[in-house]
């Protein structure tokens, strides 16, 4: 009887990696523009770190860290994959990590953590080999990524054979990503996430691009057999296109939290606010009026408010990180505000972590 949790065939996993570590430079920009945007998060922080974990960074992320002054140790599950790194590397399992408490104060993993069966396991383990004030930052395939390859694969092998194999990975959401750090013991986390939008002249570079990235299909419940000589031509063909070129999105989750230290803010017990946030939220404070919203999909942000980032009026930015910064400004404006309106500070009084808020947009 096979074991549900283990999803993922992590022998199979080796071999991509092992075999991916000769082909890996085919697809070194679309890596490195991952691993920049996600270490754009360490200049949202004054820490200064010194020695850092990169976990599954595939010659790329080491080099990146140690521009930045930190001495880095490289972690790969593929002892072929590992050996692109500068050393110190280490070949490991990351569902068995060899590192002891308190090893290091930053931890990167860039697009290396989705075929992990025992994920939790794997982000508690992280945490303890963080010291104290230790940051955490990592970036999954999120729920939609490769949606254009994975419906065209399932419809048109259902037209063909009347079924259709699992071929592509399930992804988590946003919401599994933060519930996932809060799990494993981290504090202030932050799920958010990026598009990463790719275009091909020919579909069948993207199939060249996932091999050479050593991430083709490890699901432990994949099809054996050799598939029908009609899918993948077929899917390929029924893939949207844009213009001449057919798209592939790749949606990054980044991930944040920091081991838990007595020197980080802490939250107030609930139920000890003295004022009723209802009485203050349809307030106007210089002339911008916040109210609480309904919307079923809100975004976390550092400040432990929830912003609605549905709101296509908000979605104006000239990128990702402008418009992360946005949201910070719009909730620290707000918590500056409403301190001034109740003439004490803020956190003193009200559990923000459970407030949701609407910021105004232009055209709200």
């Amino acid at each position: 009887m096979s074991d549900p949790m283990r999803l993922f065939d992590r022998a199979a996993h080796r071999r991509h990696r092992d075999r991916a570590a000769a082909t890996v430079d085919y697809v070194t920009p679309i890596l490195r523009d991952a691993a920049e945007r996600l270490l754009d998060r360490l200049d949202d922080t004054t820490h200064r770190f010194t020695q850092a974990l990169d976990i599954g960074g595939r010659g790329i992320v080491a080099p990146l860290l140690r521009a930045r002054g930190t001495q880095v140790v490289s972690c790969d599950f593929s002892p072929a994959m590992a050996a692109r790194n500068p050393t110190p590397v280490v070949a490991a399992d990351e569902e068995f990590l060899p590192f002891g408490p308190h090893s290091f104060d930053l931890i990167v993993a860039s697009l290396s953590l989705h075929w992990v069966n025992d994920l939790p396991g794997a982000l508690i383990q992280l945490r303890r080999a963080l010291r104290p004030d230790g940051f955490f930052l990592a970036s999954l395939p999120a729920a939609g990524t490769l949606g254009e390859l994975r419906a065209a694969l399932t419809e048109t092998e259902a037209s063909l054979t009347g079924g259709a194999a699992p071929r592509i990975a399930p992804f988590p959401d946003l919401r599994d990503c933060a519930g996932l750090l809060q799990r494993a013991g981290f504090a202030l986390p932050v799920a958010d996430v990026a598009d990463i939008r790719l275009l091909y002249a020919n579909p069948i570079d993207l199939l060249r691009d996932l091999r050479a990235a050593g991430e083709t299909n490890a699901l432990r419940l994949r099809h054996r057999s050799i598939p029908p000589a009609p899918l993948f031509p077929a899917a390929l063909a029924a893939m949207p296109r844009d213009g001449d070129r057919t798209p592939a999105t790749l949606r990054l989750a980044i991930m944040t939290g920091w081991a838990p230290a007595s020197s980080q803010p802490q939250p107030l017990k609930p139920g000890s606010g003295q004022i009723s946030l209802t009485k203050v939220l349809g307030q106007t404070f210089g002339g911008q009026t916040y109210r609480a919203t309904e919307d079923k999909n809100p975004t976390e942000n550092a400040s432990g408010v929830f912003h609605d980032v549905k709101n296509d009026a908000c979605r104006h930015g000239d990128g990702d990180r402008q418009q992360r910064e946005r949201m910070h400004l719009d909730a620290g404006i707000f918590v500056y505000r409403l301190g001034r309106w109740l003439e004490k500070p803020v956190r003193d009084e009200v559990p923000l972590a459970h407030v949701r808020l609407r910021s105004p947009c232009p055209g709200t």
